[in-house]
């Protein structure tokens, strides 16, 4: 497998985490999105690839090639069941899918980049930026902290899909500088994962593109 990636890209973060806890091996293929030409994921050649110029995509062994990072870990759990990113019970499936739904539906898109370029070129200055990415990420963290459980990881003693969103939105809570002081749940979660070998492999300062 191929993945098209950028070391401090949330979602690719995720997708990341997700073949490294299934044991999956993959060639990274990084896609700078702050080239100075502006952007390789703006360039004809990615474009080419995925006509969204967006990171993630993963192309599978078979040669399909796949984005958005929700589709490619639900085709990973389908396509490699071992090691599952999800509960055997159906309820706690879906509160495992409303914890990863919060993050990458009502968080992360709020704070990616093209929206923060957006707010800058309708006038808005760096302190307004930063408000706006202090309440979405605040806001969502504090019903995560109430959703998931009082203890091992987000939703048992092994992570799955929960943690795979979790984990890399605190990172970028870490970029904005927005204390987890207030979610102790949340904080257990993150120390868990600092340990484990997934999630270690998949960081952000493991990646081949990393400055």
């Amino acid at each position: 497998m191929e993945l098209y990636t950028y070391y401090r890209s949330t979602s690719s973060y995720r997708v990341r985490i997700a073949l490294a806890l299934k044991g999956l091996d993959y060639q990274a293929l990084p896609i700078n999105l702050i080239a100075p030409q502006g952007g390789e994921h703006r360039q004809s050649t990615y474009l080419g690839i995925n006509p969204q110029g967006r990171v993630p995509a993963l192309r599978t062994d078979e040669g399909e090639l796949l984005i958005q990072s929700p589709a490619i870990i639900e085709y990973l759990e389908e396509r490699y069941p071992q090691l599952p990113l999800l509960s055997k019970d159906l309820t706690t499936r879906a509160h495992e899918r409303g914890v990863a739904g919060l993050i990458g539906c009502d968080i992360h898109p709020l704070h990616n980049v093209s929206v923060l370029n957006l707010l800058r070129q309708w006038g808005h200055d760096e302190v307004q930026v930063v408000q706006w990415i202090s309440h979405w990420i605040t806001q969502g963290l504090a019903a995560v902290e109430h959703l998931i459980g009082n203890q091992g990881y987000c939703f048992g003693d092994e992570p799955g899909l929960a943690d795979v969103y979790l984990i890399p939105q605190l990172y970028a809570a870490e970029r904005f500088n927005i204390s987890l002081e207030s979610y102790p749940r949340i904080r257990r979660v993150a120390g868990l994962a600092a340990q484990h070998p997934a999630f270690l492999k998949a960081h952000p300062a493991q990646q081949p593109d990393t400055p």
